[in-house]
């Protein structure tokens, strides 16, 4: 059994009130799941305060309580550890507890406004493929090789974190990809890993609901790479305007990747189909499934990222014709009356525009494009009407839907969309709240050679309406909406 003062080894403590050589079963930072011997972490969150549930943990059999403010009342039975930041300290405890896991992975951070999900779960395909033993940490799943566990957060919390990173370690897992996301640092659940590298993919608007300002977002991404230590690498797009800012303080080894400018590693995109693209990366051509400016950026970071972590280059060029698009990332098929429909996670101004500017590139010009597009609820409003704006500029027809509403009236979100929609586009607006009503109507609306986008939710398989999750599945959807006027035809 682990005892607390070893667990407490590198966190910041400001006072410390009964004995900490005492055993600990497990550490909790929920109450509800508080055992006998068990150390519960109060942590203050946006929607509760773990402080106020410090009594319930005690009473349930809680044996320490670590915590930003120290009770009024103390029981003799019980310690307490006051610290500046209890999700600090978790992060690190939850290090300690699992045995350092990260210690014994080559683990690469993966952050970026876009591209998160396809770099990890790309860089994971290519390690399989050449026979190593991987571990994948990412919004869609997390992976301790060849076994699935589920995820609902970009990056988890510590506990979670260092539980799999454990199991990684006992299925013999050599290297680990892992996305880091904004919220996941500024909420300090990576603290305390050991980072051989981290890849910034790009920055834009996203987020201001929770860092008010971009400065904000920006500079909490850049936390990763400050605190990579000096045998590290920092690996950065240098066509990113903040790219360089990313690793202007960084010990790490700096390296940069590009498309357009000077990078240490550079691709070229040479040919585009709907099929996949062919790029020049260094002097070497390869064909990879993965389309768009946006993915050519993705495969150039997966190269730079496999190179430094030594692999030989024909290896990687090699994987990388064979990797398989994620899923909700740039999704499409045929239908049999030669409709295309494209599902994507695209729920950014940035990520739309990147989407639908790959589309435009493609196109032939006699196509239609049919865009169906929400915003989420509870979630940064600035970007709704910019959301808006570049769907109606940039296809023939933009139905606004619901996305996830959460607790927010969908009828509002989409009014909010609306805003961002200039006068000569206005005619090209469709709004309709009830999303697979939407995806019904776009594809009503396509005719042979058409394309349909599905966009903003991507790979998830639910949608969420005034707290509750009920199936949804867009790519599920619109195959079974194009099927059904096939047959009605």
């Amino acid at each position: 059994m682990k005892q607390l003062k070893d667990l407490l080894f590198g966190v910041s403590i400001r006072a410390v009130s009964g004995s900490t050589a005492i055993g600990v079963r497990e550490l909790c930072f929920d109450s509800r799941s508080i055992q006998s011997g068990d150390v519960f972490v109060a942590i203050s969150g946006t929607e509760a305060d773990g402080h106020s549930f410090v009594e319930k943990a005690i009473e349930m059999g809680a044996r320490a309580v670590i915590c930003e403010r120290i009770p009024e009342t103390l029981r003799d039975e019980v310690t307490y550890v006051e610290v500046p930041d209890s999700q600090q300290a978790l992060a690190v405890m939850a290090s300690h507890f699992y045995g350092n896991p990260s210690k014994n992975l080559r683990l690469v951070g993966v952050t970026g406004t876009n591209g998160k999900t396809t770099v990890t779960s790309l860089l994971y395909q290519l390690f399989k493929m050449a026979g190593y033993k991987v571990g994948l940490i990412s919004t869609i799943r997390i992976l301790v090789d060849d076994v699935e566990y589920e995820t609902k957060l970009t990056t988890p919390d510590a506990l979670t974190i260092n539980r799999h990173m454990a199991l990684m370690n006992q299925a013999g897992v050599e290297f680990c990809f892992m996305e880091v996301s904004s919220h996941g640092i500024a909420q300090r659940r990576a603290e305390g890993l050991h980072f051989e590298g981290a890849v910034f993919t790009n920055l834009s608007h996203d987020h201001l609901d929770y860092h008010k300002t971009f400065a904000a977002y920006r500079d909490t991404k850049k936390k990763l790479f400050d605190g990579l230590p000096k045998q590290a690498f920092a690996l950065t797009n240098a066509d990113d305007k903040n790219g360089l800012v990313m690793i202007q303080n960084t010990r790490a080894q700096k390296f940069t990747y590009a498309l357009k400018t000077y990078g240490d590693f550079r691709a070229q995109i040479l040919e585009q189909q709907l099929d996949g693209q062919l790029l020049k990366i260094g002097e070497h051509e390869v064909w990879t499934k993965l389309i768009g400016a946006f993915n050519a950026y993705n495969i150039l970071a997966i190269y730079a990222t496999a190179s430094l972590l030594g692999l030989e280059s024909m290896e990687i060029l090699q994987g990388i014709s064979q990797l398989q698009n994620v899923d909700g990332r740039f999704q499409h098929f045929v239908s049999k009356n030669k409709v295309t429909a494209i599902v994507d996670y695209a729920h950014t101004p940035d990520a739309i525009k990147n989407v639908l500017t790959t589309i435009n590139t493609l196109r032939t010009g006699n196509e239609n494009v049919i865009t169906v597009v929400g915003c989420g609820g509870d979630r940064d409003k600035s970007k709704r009407p910019v959301m808006g704006h570049i769907a109606s500029q940039m296809s023939d027809t933009a139905i606004f839907t619901s996305d996830n509403p959460r607790s927010e009236d969908p009828g509002t979100i989409i009014r909010e969309m609306e805003g961002g929609v200039e006068a000569q586009n206005s005619r090209k607006i469709i709004s309709i709240e009830d999303r697979r009503q939407a995806i019904r109507t776009a594809c009503k609306l396509a005719s042979s050679g058409d394309i349909i986008l599905i966009a903003g939710k991507g790979h998830e398989t639910y949608q969420e309406i005034k707290g509750v999750r009920r199936d949804f599945d867009d790519y599920q959807i619109v195959r079974e909406e194009l099927e059904k006027q096939e047959a009605n035809a």
